[in-house]
């Protein structure tokens, strides 16, 4: 395997390893912080070991023992976005291999970048506050000390004390319940993870959440008024996971619960183990974004299972996890679809290249991380340029079915473990032994480390894309006289999914004229749709043509969720459209306070409001 130093990490592997976690911990909404203790089993990775150094950021550490001893213990130097290194002196020497508790007594901070607290008027129940974590990257050093590097991988155990009418669950096997020895209004929750993670998957929600259960080793959970409406859009769980297990091998988490968050969730879905967390945006009523489930299902084996060794890597997580989804997408629906879905991937990456410059070295497949926040890099780069070379390698290399036959290998070479693109390389060779020659002709430099759009453009089946391609050159190329020729028939064989694609077509176009919009309004009514992302692309065309009356609709949205997917491109259009660029920054300082702490940092660099 390749060694390969994590530049967004202080903490040093290659002298000691943390095995396992204890942690205990009281979630205070008073003080907003989570207080108690993290137990690491720690071990040796070399000889005469005498000092472990750990991430933190913004944590406050009140003591340290090793083995029950006190242990001195220094914070270093503090970095910008990396935190403060915490360097631990060992009371006594450790043999490699040798094995040490090292337990630490920390309480997070209350403006903690992997945390996000809600009072109860913030919530749809209105009666209990609310808390959920999100330490992917580089975020768990935010609630307690730890090697937060996705090279090291641990199990865990968790106990975790919250006031008795909330619940708490984990990324992990919910193992019981019972009163608080300590306080009487408040109850413990008990959690173990017995398959080794990396700690950028650990995680935390606490609130008044119910459940339903939706398949033999599904619950979903919400607050009250979204569960039922939840079971309905994810119903299709069970399937996804059937058809991933067929494609990848067992699934090896025992549960796959499905927990929706409140509309501030940065992202569409996080794969944590045991319990996938997704934006609320995703329900549209009519299963049409399961997309998103699929691919967070994928994750279960491309990430969770064999994870990147460092985050310029990301796309061995990402690119992998898109192919497996889309692939589930094909046996459910069809491979037609896979192919419309995979082209919809290219055009979000040809719109994302559009935004960062196809010279910016983020937009290298991999890029170098030195000095950069990865929640900074973070783009559809290494989700769909990657996917697009495993797309391209599987056409070139046979075709889907053979392709899935070195994936699933690829998984059973690298379970467990961390990789780089180096190894994954190495056993693509080592794995098609007899197609060497073909592999030699692969531009692997270009792809690799080239900025912009990738050197071949795979083979797409067009046959649903078609419909989305004659209907956006309709209205490119229509003038004012024209307009009249458009009708709500336009849309009536269309899916919601190809009503995506129309408008994502016409993203890539320069903007059309105010008449335009407002004529597709007249005939196509869609501020009348709710599904996210159709208003979310409709409201971008909107203001891209400077048509005045999207204003508030389109700070509506970027306000009403905090889906960075979402919210970022908002404020950027409505910033970059004069008309209105005060009242946009007027209206992100306003909800500046109440917004995921990630997405507040992000939003405001775009709108030049750097705190």
């Amino acid at each position: 395997m390749a060694a390969a130093a994590d530049c967004s990490s202080f903490a040093q592997p290659s002298c000691c390893l943390t095995r396992h976690l204890y942690l205990r911990c009281r979630v205070c909404f008073g003080a907003r912080a989570l207080r108690g203790t993290a137990a690491f089993t720690a071990r040796a990775e070399r000889e005469a070991l005498r000092c472990l150094v750990l991430d933190t950021k913004d944590v406050q550490v009140f003591k340290v023992t090793v083995n029950g001893q006190d242990a001195t213990f220094a914070f270093g130097e503090k970095h910008s976005f990396k935190g403060t290194p915490l360097e631990i002196s060992l009371p006594f020497e450790l043999r490699r291999g040798q094995e040490a508790i090292v337990e630490i007594s920390f309480e997070s901070s209350p403006k903690s970048s992997a945390l996000q607290w809600f009072t109860p008027e913030q919530t749809s129940g209105k009666k209990h506050p609310f808390l959920f974590s999100q330490c992917q990257a580089i975020h768990c050093r935010a609630i307690f000390p730890c090697q937060d590097t996705p090279a090291v991988k641990l199990t865990y155990h968790a106990e975790i004390s919250v006031p008795k009418e909330l619940v708490a669950l984990m990324s992990a096997n919910r193992d019981g319940e019972m009163p608080d020895p300590e306080d009487s209004s408040r109850k413990i929750y008990r959690f173990s993870q017995n398959v080794p993670i990396p700690c950028y998957l650990i995680a935390l929600v606490v609130g008044a959440l119910e459940s339903r259960k939706i398949g033999p080793r599904t619950l979903v959970w919400a607050e009250k008024e979204l569960v039922d409406k939840t079971a309905y859009e994810f119903a299709e769980a069970e399937a996804m996971l059937k058809t991933a297990e067929d494609l990848a091998g067992p699934y090896v988490w025992g549960q796959y619960d499905l927990l929706v968050l409140p509309p501030s969730f940065p992202y569409g879905g996080m794969e944590n183990p045991c319990l996938t967390f997704v934006t609320p945006t995703l329900l549209a009523g009519d299963r049409s974004l399961s997309n998103v489930i699929a691919h967070e299902i994928s994750h279960s084996w491309m990430g969770n299972l064999v994870t990147n060794k460092t985050w310029e890597h990301f796309w061995l997580n990402e690119g992998h996890t898109v192919y497996l989804e889309r692939r589930i997408g094909g046996r459910l629906f069809g491979e037609q679809f896979r192919h419309f879905q995979a082209l919809g991937g290219w055009r979000e990456l040809q719109n994302t290249i559009n935004t960062l410059g196809d010279k910016n070295p983020v937009t290298n497949l991999i890029p170098n991380l030195n000095e950069v926040d990865p929640d900074v890099a973070y783009s559809s780069v290494p989700y769909e340029k990657g996917f697009a070379l495993l797309f391209y390698l599987e056409q070139l290399l046979g075709g889907p079915d053979i392709f899935i036959g070195f994936l699933k290998a690829y998984i059973q070479q690298f379970a467990y473990k961390s990789v780089i693109t180096e190894d994954w390389k190495k056993f693509l060779y080592s794995y098609f032994k007899d197609k060497v020659d073909v592999l030699d002709k692969v531009d692997w430099n270009s792809w690799f480390h080239a900025p912009g759009m990738p050197p071949v453009m795979p083979v797409y089946d067009m046959t649903l894309a078609n419909a989305c391609v004659a209907l956006s050159q309709r209205w490119i190329k229509a003038k004012e006289s024209d307009l009249g020729s458009f009708s709500s028939a336009d849309l009536k064989e269309m899916s919601s999914h190809q009503l995506i694609e129309f408008l994502a077509l016409l993203l890539l176009e320069s903007p059309l004229p105010v008449s335009h919009v407002q004529r597709m309004q007249q005939v196509y009514d869609f501020n009348a749709l709710n599904n996210s992302e159709i208003r979310f692309r409709w409201l971008r065309l909107c203001i891209k043509a400077k048509w005045e009356e999207a204003i508030p609709l389109a700070l509506k949205m970027a306000t009403d969720q905090g889906r960075m997917k979402f919210t970022r491109p908002l404020f950027r259009d409505l910033y970059s459209f004069d008309k209105c660029r005060d009242l946009t920054v007027k209206t992100f300082l306003e909800h500046r306070a109440s917004m995921h702490p990630v997405t507040s940092m992000l939003v405001g660099k775009d709108l030049k409001q750097e705190q």
